[in-house]
């Protein structure tokens, strides 16, 4: 039976025999001269991209060529478009560098169909172009994912947990990786684990603003944390409850166990630290090199017992360059000139700037009127001590 694609495979070796005999047969290139005319077309392509990123956005040779493999174009209309489009909603040069490396593929998006009903979106949810524009310097994947199927199912489901588009909003603000989110999955069985070893909703609430980042993560993970904090003895009716959570989420058992070595180094028992855990989970939350910091300068420089600080456990929150290194030397003043006879440990550096200020420096004003501009010195040369004890001891002998 004849097969009709037969005759094509015949005709076209017919073809191959006359051109192969023809006078062109010298130039065996003819069979491939399509392919190398598409190269050389994308190679100008490339050419033209990175002369534009170098040029137009500041790029270096390296980081444009390594863009032009993900977008290339021969005329500069849709980038000079959408960098007009950038712009006009308030991102600098800057910023418009660092969204385009990351995505560069932007350049030739569709403002009308891409760019623009994001935009619109976020804005007819309150949010202000300055949040926006943080949003999507932060995230700039957002630019890409699909409006419909993630972005506003996700907005959605956080402004329905949250209660209101606004607070959704001021969510994003501070983790714009919120979105797109399954919230199905990694958030919301996280916040029935937590319902049902009864933290209260409005706790919930309250620290996912300020820690969404772990309130998402596989939910048998999440589930063991909570067993553990609720086993520890925390109350879940208290924020610490989930202070202790998070602390858990965040930092990883050889992180903690690290950490637990530095207590244990000034004198810290297992049974102390787990102590002052309790009392203040953030204990566990400052790195090595800030502990170690901390309690030298206390200890070291102020003549402190170590185990005060376990039992005012909060001190490792606060910061040493702008905090306690000035109120601590500030408080030294005032006892060496017989102003004060003691203070409290709390009081000194548990305390509000204004408490601060009321207490030890406004009292005092009349007496010793130099104290205010000595408080002044202290944290205009706060910097100092960051190298640590050499640096310190070149403030003190500064204010000697």
């Amino acid at each position: 039976m004849f097969n009709p694609y037969s005759k094509n495979i015949i005709d076209f070796f017919k073809l191959l025999y006359n051109v192969t005999n023809s006078p062109f047969s010298n130039n065996p290139s003819l069979f491939f001269t399509i392919r190398p005319f598409s190269n050389v077309s994308l190679d100008q392509s490339r050419s033209f991209t990175v002369s534009y990123l170098t040029n137009n956005l500041g790029f270096s040779p390296e980081s444009a060529l390594r863009a032009s493999k993900c977008v290339h174009f021969k005329t500069p209309k849709k980038a000079d478009a959408v960098i007009a489009f950038l712009e006009k909603y308030g991102f600098s040069d800057t910023q418009i560098r660092k969204i385009i490396e990351v995505r560069p593929h932007l350049l030739r998006s569709d403002l009308e169909k891409t760019l623009l009903p994001k935009i619109h979106f976020f804005q007819s949810k309150g949010g202000a172009n300055r949040d926006i524009s943080k949003l999507l310097l932060h995230n700039p994947r957002l630019f890409s994912h699909s409006l419909k199927k993630l972005i506003i199912p996700s907005f959605n489901q956080l402004s329905s947990f949250l209660q209101s588009d606004s607070k959704a909003i001021i969510a994003l603000r501070r983790n714009p990786f919120l979105i797109p989110c399954n919230f199905d999955v990694y958030m919301l069985p996280n916040v029935k684990t937590l319902l049902d070893n009864g933290v209260p909703e409005s706790s919930i609430r309250t620290m996912f603003n300020y820690h969404s980042r772990s309130f998402i993560m596989l939910p048998d993970r999440f589930k063991e944390i909570v067993k553990d904090v609720k086993e520890m003895g925390f109350n879940p009716l208290l924020l610490k409850f989930l202070h202790a959570v998070i602390l858990f989420r965040k930092v990883s058992k050889s992180a903690m166990e690290g950490k637990f070595d530095v207590y244990k180094k000034w004198g810290w028992s297992d049974e102390e630290i787990w102590k002052a855990f309790r009392k203040f989970p953030g204990v566990l939350d400052p790195s090595k090199e800030k502990i170690t910091a901390i309690m030298d300068f206390l200890v070291n420089e102020m003549g402190f017992e170590s185990l005060i600080i376990a039992n005012h456990p909060t001190i490792v929150s606060r910061s040493l360059e702008k905090l306690i290194v000035p109120r601590a030397l500030f408080a030294q003043e005032l006892l060496s000139k017989g102003l004060i006879k003691d203070w409290r440990f709390s009081v000194m550096f548990g305390t509000s700037e204004k408490v601060f200020v009321q207490r030890f420096v406004n009292k005092y004003k009349d007496k010793a009127p130099e104290l205010l501009k000595l408080l002044t010195l202290f944290s205009s040369i706060e910097i100092l001590i960051i190298g640590g004890n050499f640096a310190l001891t070149v403030l003190c002998g500064l204010i000697a």
